[in-house]
C-alpha cells in the first residue's frame, strides 16, 4: 500500500483579506475623487456604495474560507478592484452628462446592482461546485446550451439589431447579450471534448512548408467550430463574437496538443470569412473604414465614436486630466463600449496601463492555475477561461486605440452591462475553484478525487 506524504500548505486567506481591503480603499477612493473633481463635494451615494461593496468583499472572503481555503489569494482582489474602477468610470460618465448636457443617467446605480448579482453568482459557484471535474459530465449539454444561447438573437421577435449587429435579445423590457453566457458553456465543452481526444489530435500528419499538419481525419472538430463561427459572422454580422469563439477553440486546441500548427491553421481558416465580411457586410465594412481613416471629412460623421475617443485619450496625455475632471460623456457609449477612452482621458496613459497590468495579473493567475492542476480537464478549462478574458481585453482595447477594427465586445468588469458583468464574475468563481484545486495539498486532492469518483456518472 502506497504511503501518501502530505504537507501543510499556506492558505493565504490573510493575504487575500488584506488585498481585498486594499482594493476597497483604492476603488472607493477613486469613486470619491470623481465627486470631488466634478462638483467639489463627495458623491451623495458614497456611503451606500461603500457599505454595499464592503459587504460583498466580506461575503467573498467568507465563502472562499469556507469552500476554497487554498484558492489563489490574488484573483478576487484584482477582480473587485477592476469592478470598482469600472463603477468609478461609469459614475464619472453619469456626472459629466448631468453637468455638461443637463441629462440625468443612472448607469452607475445599475452597475452596482449588477455587481451584487455577479458577486452572488460567483459565491453560488463556489458554494455549489465542490469539484470542478463534475463539469466534465456535462460536456455535450454545455455544447447544446451554448449553441442555443448564441443563436437566440436570431429568433424573430426576440433578437435585436443594435447598430448593425444582432447580438442582443430583449425580455420583459431588459436587454441581454446571450453570447456572454455561451462563452462559459463552450469553454466547458471544449475542455471536456479535447481532454478525451488530445492524443489523437496531437498525432503528426503530413508536413507542409516545414509545418507538421494534423491528420485529415482530425479536421472534423475544427471545421465544425469554423462553420459555427462563420454562421455567427454572416447571420449576426458580429465579427467580435465570431473571433472570440473560434479563437477560444483554437487556443484550447493548442493547450491540449502543444502544437503550434493548430494556431497557424486557425488563423488561415479565419482569414477568408473575415475578408468576406469586410468586403460584403456593410456593418463590418464601416468598422474597417473607421479603423483606417476615422478623421477624414467623408468618414467623420459615421466614425464619430472612434474619433471622439481618440480626442479624449489625446487630451488625457500621460497623467490624465484627473478623476471627475474629464468629459467622457462626449464619446458615444462612453459608459460601455468606449469606457477605456474615458478612463484614458481622466487617468492618463499611466492609469490605463495600470488597468492593463491588473488584467495581466488576472490572466497570469488563471494560467498559473492551469499549470498547477493535475487533471487535463481542469488545465484546459482554466487555460480557456484565462484566454477568453485576455482575448476580450486585447480586442476591445485594440479597437479603441486603432490597433485593429472595432468588434463590439465589452471590456470585462469595466464596461456597463449586466450580462457581461455577471458572466465574468461566474468565470472568476470557476477560476477560484480551479486555483483551489491547483494549490490544495496532495492528501486533500486524493480525498477530493475519491469523493468525486464516488458521485461521478457518465459524461452527458
Amino acid at each position: 500500500m502506497a504511503t501518501v506524504v502530505s504537507y501543510t500548505a499556506r492558505t493565504r486567506r490573510t493575504t487575500q483579506a488584506l488585498l481585498l481591503v486594499l482594493a476597497l480603499v483604492v476603488g472607493l477612493g477613486a469613486f470619491a475623487l470623481v465627486g470631488l473633481g466634478r462638483t467639489d463635494a463627495l458623491p451623495a451615494d458614497l456611503t451606500a456604495t461603500a457599505i454595499t461593496v464592503a459587504v460583498l468583499a466580506v461575503a467573498l472572503q467568507a465563502v472562499v474560507m469556507w469552500r476554497a481555503p487554498y484558492a489563489d489569494p490574488v484573483i478576487l482582489p484584482v477582480t473587485l478592484l477592476l469592478n470598482l474602477l469600472g463603477l468609478t468610470a461609469i459614475s464619472s460618465y453619469d456626472s459629466a452628462r448631468a453637468v455638461f448636457a443637463g441629462k440625468e443617467t443612472h448607469y452607475a446605480d445599475r452597475q452596482l446592482i449588477w455587481t451584487v448579482v455577479g458577486v452572488v453568482a460567483a459565491c453560488a459557484v463556489l458554494a455549489l461546485l465542490r469539484d470542478h471535474r463534475v463539469l466534465r459530465r456535462y460536456t455535450w449539454v454545455s455544447a447544446l446550451v451554448g449553441a442555443v444561447f448564441l443563436l437566440l438573437p436570431l429568433v424573430p421577435g426576440l433578437g435585436q439589431d443594435v447598430y448593425g449587429a444582432r447580438i442582443w435579445i430583449r425580455v420583459a423590457g431588459y436587454s441581454f447579450q446571450p453570447a456572454e453566457i455561451a462563452k462559459i458553456c463552450f469553454a466547458i465543452f471544449f475542455a471536456g471534448y479535447l481532454v478525451s481526444r488530445r492524443d489523437t489530435l496531437a498525432l503528426a500528419g503530413p508536413k507542409v512548408l516545414g509545418i507538421h499538419l494534423p491528420r485529415w481525419s482530425d479536421f472534423g472538430p475544427i471545421l465544425v467550430a469554423w462553420a459555427f463561427a462563420v454562421a455567427v459572422l454572416v447571420f449576426q454580422t458580429d465579427l467580435g463574437t465570431s473571433l472570440m469563439f473560434f479563437g477560444l477553440f483554437v487556443a484550447m486546441l493548442y493547450i491540449a496538443t502543444d502544437r503550434l500548427s493548430w494556431l497557424i491553421i486557425g488563423a488561415v481558416m479565419f482569414l477568408p470569412p473575415a475578408l468576406f465580411a469586410v468586403t460584403q457586410v456593410s456593418h463590418v465594412r464601416t468598422r474597417l473604414t473607421c479603423w483606417l481613416d476615422p478623421l477624414s471629412g467623408e468618414n467623420y460623421d459615421r466614425c464619430g465614436q472612434i474619433a471622439q475617443g481618440l480626442f479624449g485619450m489625446g487630451s488625457g496625455g500621460v497623467l490624465g486630466t484627473g478623476l471627475g475632471r474629464g468629459r467622457p460623456s462626449m464619446v458615444p457609449f462612453g459608459q460601455s463600449d468606449f469606457i477605456y477612452a474615458g478612463m484614458a482621458e481622466e487617468m492618463g496613459m499611466i492609469g490605463v496601463f495600470a488597468v492593463l497590468v491588473l488584467y495581466l495579473f488576472l490572466v497570469q493567475r488563471a494560467l498559473r492555475a492551469a499549470v498547477g492542476i493535475s487533471d487535463g480537464f481542469g488545465t484546459l478549462l482554466a487555460g480557456g477561461l484565462g484566454f477568453v478574458i485576455a482575448l476580450q481585453v486585447f480586442v476591445v482595447v485594440g479597437g479603441i486605440t486603432r490597433v485593429m477594427p472595432l468588434t463590439g465586445l465589452t471590456l470585462p468588469f469595466l464596461a456597463a452591462g449586466g450580462s457581461s458583468l455577471v458572466a465574468n464574475w461566474i468565470i472568476v468563481g470557476i477560476l477560484v475553484r480551479l486555483s483551489d484545486a491547483a494549490r490544495r495539498p496532495l492528501a486533500r486532492q486524493l480525498d477530493a478525487t475519491t469523493s468525486a469518483r464516488a458521485g461521478a456518472g457518465p459524461t452527458a
